[in-house]
């Protein structure tokens, strides 16, 4: 069997967000693809008929894409991107008396004049480089060319949405004071210093935080050339808003729902309330109870409900639901004031979360929404008085669905499927037939994004495995070789341990995985206690006590494997990012006998010393309480206090901007295995947050975590 080369990473396609045109016969998708020669990641916007009659076509190639959606006649198609601005806003005539001022007064040089509209938008701010903002850009499909640029904000658009009658869109934008302008550019600009008296002091991905306050604008695509308009009390507000947004949605009425978090302290809450606006101003309605995590808002076709995905977010094991809520216009601020109806949930009975990523499309007065259910997503058919389907069992439980998106007129799907061994690609469906027992004919594979790649190299088999622990029943997912029969026996083991820990795996296609298997190693994938899939009881047996049942739960899988005679107990690797990080360090403390040797990658080590040094106060004190009230729980759920009794080399990997876990905490764990003797090294990758975004860092990282596995495996041991 052939080696997967790991710089095929650099032909790598993952497809992203997804979009179907209104009437279905089209569908918009962005994938990333890799610049080796830049060796940068690129997003890029594709559009696809659903009837498979030809192959993608290549809609930017430059720039990146996100967000891409349909305008109402179909015929539009809008998407932020941050490329050069539009040439129609560069060239041409500009106001002398605006350029003249700036000249006079020292503000800009000539050439920067040339650089800036008259009202001084398009200045970068961003580290005082000329890298452009996010901006909205429009293709009009029937008449063909490039897209043209419609927004031009001094701090870009994060998020937007169109009107119904398609002449007008909602953005969502920072707007800064003259003030906060000024300590902007002094830190971007200058390298100024960092000052702060927000709670939510820096977010992963995001940053350090500041107080500019991010507003709702009304653009009136007619009209270019004038200022959009600020809707001056849909303004955000809370802890993640940096990178959750405001979920600007329009609906019908003109009407304009977003979240935001006005409680008293919003950066000490996880809340988000949902409102709505006028889009022609005034106040703002607030239409939730102050309780939970509203987002993902969708009207339905009357405009009288709006269905959302909510959490609680003082019961961290509880599944995120989905959530319906009166949006009957009242005359305040209070939703009780009114008499609105509270949000009620609709999904309660299934005891399931929504799963990540997961959203609403309303279809003829039902919703999709797809959960996860089992160590599956399962899509579901929801019924507004709370009756619940599971539809769509041709997808199987061999792959996962990792998208999906319906058409306005409610005839065609678009579900974005994951294979072990084809890849992920998207599928349209009839919706009529999502209810269908067997593979229905309307069925119709529309990409083959990775085609090159698993039709020349070797791409892993997947099957579900089953073993007991303390009285529960559990599973994973073992990958292997096409050409490996677990069977054989005595095979090596990489044990990769999902993030979250709420989450769950289920069979993917993955350029990870068929790196190690094509390399002769087993794939384990465990599905512990704590993470999702399974109901709130489940989750709960680690909420608040890490180090726990996850640890005795996959040392029985590994130990379940090898009484099969499957795995080398001597060839057993370990493996994981963010919480599977942070469970290999309770591995090779509890269980030092393990792992030969182990690959922790972005992790917690000590909790206590992780509260207010990462973004994530909030849910820690709301799974384990304050630390000075309650040490115990922090000490309790802290994996350096047992450093001592660590034997496993360690190969610790983390992010220089990792502010979800820090990489101060993979330090502690590096330092504590060198103090000891123990092998171990330390490897941070600078101005990365919470994940390996360029290639070149993706590749080195598998050629490092395959290095370790390779120098600590006796058998090459003994063959040398």
């Amino acid at each position: 069997m052939s080696e997967l080369p790991l710089d095929a990473y650099y032909d790598l396609t993952q497809i992203g967000e997804v979009a179907v045109s209104p009437a279905g016969d089209r569908v918009a998708f962005t994938a990333t693809e890799y610049d080796q020669a830049a060796d940068e990641a690129v997003s890029s916007l594709f559009v696809v008929p659903t009837d498979g009659s030809r192959e993608p076509h290549r809609m930017t190639s430059a720039s990146g894409a996100a967000s891409p959606t349909w305008g109402p006649d179909g015929d539009r198609l809008a998407f932020v991107a941050a490329r050069d601005r539009d040439a129609e806003k560069r060239v041409g005539w500009r106001d002398r008396d605006d350029e003249d001022a700036g000249d006079a007064e020292g503000d800009a040089s000539e050439d920067d004049a040339d650089d800036e509209s008259a009202d001084g938008e398009g200045e970068n701010h961003l580290g005082g480089d000329d890298e452009p903002k996010p901006q909205v850009w429009i293709f009009d499909l029937a008449l063909g060319g490039d897209a043209r640029q419609v927004t031009e904000r001094d701090e870009g658009v994060a998020g937007f949405d169109w009107s119904p009658d398609g002449d007008r869109l909602v953005i969502e934008s920072r707007d800064p004071t003259d003030e906060e302008s000024e300590y902007l550019d002094q830190v971007r600009e200058e390298g100024g210093p960092i000052e702060t008296t927000r709670l939510q002091h820096k977010v992963n991905g995001a940053g350090w935080t500041d107080d500019v306050t991010r507003y709702l604008f009304v653009v009136d695509l007619d009209d270019p050339e004038t200022d959009p308009r600020r809707l001056d009390d849909a303004h955000g507000g809370g802890a993640f808003e940096d990178v959750a947004g405001m979920d600007p949605t329009w609906g019908p009425g003109d009407r304009i729902a977003f979240t935001s978090c006005r409680l008293d302290r919003p950066d000490d809450t996880t809340v988000r309330d949902l409102y709505a606006v006028s889009a022609d101003g005034g106040d703002a309605e607030r239409l939730t109870g102050g309780d939970l995590a509203h987002g993902a808002p969708a009207w339905h076709p009357d405009g009288d409900r709006i269905a959302t995905t909510a959490s609680d977010p003082d019961d961290p094991p509880a599944p995120a639901e989905v959530y319906l809520v009166d949006a009957a216009e009242g005359e305040g601020d209070d939703p009780d004031a009114d008499d609105r109806d509270a949000p009620t949930s609709v999904t309660a009975a299934l005891d399931r979360t929504i799963a990540r990523g997961g959203g609403v499309e309303w279809v003829d007065g039902s919703i999709y929404t797809r959960i996860a259910d089992e160590s599956h997503t399962r899509l579901v058919r929801v019924e507004t008085d709370g009756s619940a389907e599971r539809v769509f069992e041709a997808q199987g439980r061999d792959r996962a669905m990792v998208g999906f998106d319906v058409a306005d007129y409610g005839a065609t799907a678009v579900t974005v499927l994951s294979e072990p061994e084809s890849g992920t690609d998207l599928y349209a469906v009839d919706v009529t037939d999502l209810d269908a027992a067997a593979e229905p004919d309307s069925l119709r594979r529309l990409t083959s994004v990775n085609e090159s790649l698993t039709d020349e190299f070797p791409m892993p088999e997947a099957r579900r495995v089953e073993w007991e622990s303390d009285g529960w029943t559990l599973d994973g997912v073992l990958y292997h070789g096409p050409d490996v029969d677990p069977d054989d026996g005595d095979h090596p083991l990489v044990v990769a341990i999902h993030g979250g820990p709420m989450s769950y795996d289920e069979p993917v296609f993955s350029f990870g995985h068929a790196a190690l298997t094509s390399r002769g190693y087993l794939v384990f994938r465990p599905n512990y206690r704590g993470g999702t899939s399974r109901g709130r009881e489940f989750t709960a047996e680690l909420s608040g006590k890490w180090g726990t049942a996850e640890v005795d739960d996959i040392a029985a899988g590994v130990e379940s494997l090898a009484d099969r005679g499957w795995v080398d107990p001597d060839r057993v690797f370990g493996h994981g990012f963010s919480y599977g990080g942070i469970a290999q360090g309770f591995l090779v403390t509890q269980e030092p006998d393990l792992f030969t040797a182990a690959a922790p990658e972005h992790g917690i080590y000590d909790l206590r010393s992780a509260f207010g040094t990462d973004d994530t106060h909030v849910w820690l004190e709301a799974e384990f309480g304050l630390p000075w009230e309650d040490p115990e729980a922090y000490a309790s759920s802290t994996a350096m206090l047992d450093a001592g009794n660590i034997e496993t080399p360690l190969l610790v990997m983390a992010g220089g901007e990792d502010w979800r876990c820090p990489p101060s905490q993979s330090e502690q764990l590096y330092v504590a295995a060198r103090k000891q003797g123990v092998d171990a090294e330390l490897v941070v990758y600078p101005d990365e947050h919470h994940n390996i975004g360029d290639p070149d860092r993706a590749i080195h990282r598998l050629e490092k975590i395959l290095g370790w596995y390779e120098t600590h495996d006796p058998a090459i041991e003994a063959a040398d």
